[in-house]
């Protein structure tokens, strides 16, 4: 499909990810895992997966100079997703059993073990967008695949005018959890789309809607 939207899936050493290049590829996209920083800069979207701990992806991210490449993307408009730990690592920390680390701060807020019975937070779950979601659009009542046992149990960012607000889509494992969070070019989601069935490739094309061919 010459046309489609290219993504670069940011390749800095988390794990296994081609999942995520396959399920972009069946939802429109010309899907590229790479290291390659033009490519990354001049992609129409850039997706950041996130596998392990918080303190290894983000200094995974750090030694690749991969947070830069997200910064940078963001400051020109240019959209990014983060997944799973890659969603975590955008916020300012993470503290994972009394170790706090500094994530890389695009948004305020502090990730931290989730108060549940059971953990990990492992298996299908339903979420709840707020009204204007383009993420979900369609998705509304669809169940999600999960594997976390830490997320954003906060949103502490004030409106920023003139820009939107941010549309947020919460879940409950135990006690509420952001699952999502779509805000101007910066969107992410606490679970795998890649791994949650025709619902996450709907997800994903969702997104990929809403990117610019050059």
């Amino acid at each position: 499909m010459t046309d489609a939207p290219l993504v670069a899936v940011l390749d800095y050493g988390s794990g296994n990810v081609h999942s995520a290049v396959k399920a972009l590829a069946a939802a429109g996209a010309d899907a590229r895992l790479t290291a390659d920083r033009g490519l990354i800069q001049d992609a129409d979207g850039l997706l950041v997966p996130g596998v392990g701990a918080f303190r290894a992806v983000a200094e995974a991210l750090r030694a690749s100079k991969g947070d830069e490449l997200i910064g940078r993307r963001l400051s020109g408009g240019r959209a990014v997703l983060g997944i799973c730990v890659g969603m975590q690592v955008l916020f300012e920390h993470g503290v994972e059993r009394g170790d706090a680390t500094d994530g890389l701060g695009e948004w305020p807020g502090t990730v931290t073990e989730l108060d549940a019975p059971v953990l990990p937070h492992m298996g299908w779950n339903t979420v709840s967008p707020e009204a204007g979601s383009r993420l979900f659009a369609g998705l509304e009542d669809e169940r999600f695949y999960f594997v976390h046992s830490f997320a954003a149990q906060q949103w502490t960012m004030p409106p920023q005018a003139p820009f939107a607000e941010p549309v947020l889509t919460w879940s409950t494992h135990g006690s509420p959890f952001l699952a999502a969070v779509e805000n101007g070019p910066l969107s992410a989601t606490q679970f795998h789309p890649e791994k949650s069935g025709a619902a996450g490739i709907r997800l994903l094309s969702n997104w990929i809607s809403t990117l610019r061919p050059q």
